[in-house]
């Protein structure tokens, strides 16, 4: 059974940097599409990052220029490196494989950002 798990969320003061990491058993991300999404309370899920499995990378814009997303394809590994962080930022992260007819979400972690 596929499992992805996140992990390195937390709380941190507005401008500071939290890297969050992505793994998963049983699948191997270099074969995959891969994004990162979250939700804030009350608010839809909603995209913040894409990597093809060429490493093609694609962000929305309010994070353009402060969020990386990288894989380590030894570790089997995803990255999501987030920098300048605003409490716009707070919310549930989640990792999302996608290989045609497959899909998989993690559980999410929780990046809260306030003073």
């Amino acid at each position: 059974q596929v499992q992805l798990v996140e992990s390195g969320g937390g709380l941190v003061q507005p401008g500071g940097s939290l890297r969050l990491s992505c793994t998963a058993s049983a699948i191997v991300f270099g074969n995959y599409f891969m994004q990162w999404y979250r939700q804030a309370p009350q608010k839809e899920r909603e995209w913040v990052a894409s990597s093809t499995s060429s490493e093609i990378t694609t962000y929305r814009d309010s994070v353009k220029g402060r969020f990386t997303m990288s894989r380590d394809k030894y570790l089997n590994i995803v990255y999501l490196q987030m920098d300048n962080l605003k409490p716009e930022d707070t919310a549930v992260y989640y990792c999302n494989a996608v290989r045609t007819a497959r899909n998989y979400w993690g559980q999410g972690t929780q990046v809260t950002v306030s003073s």
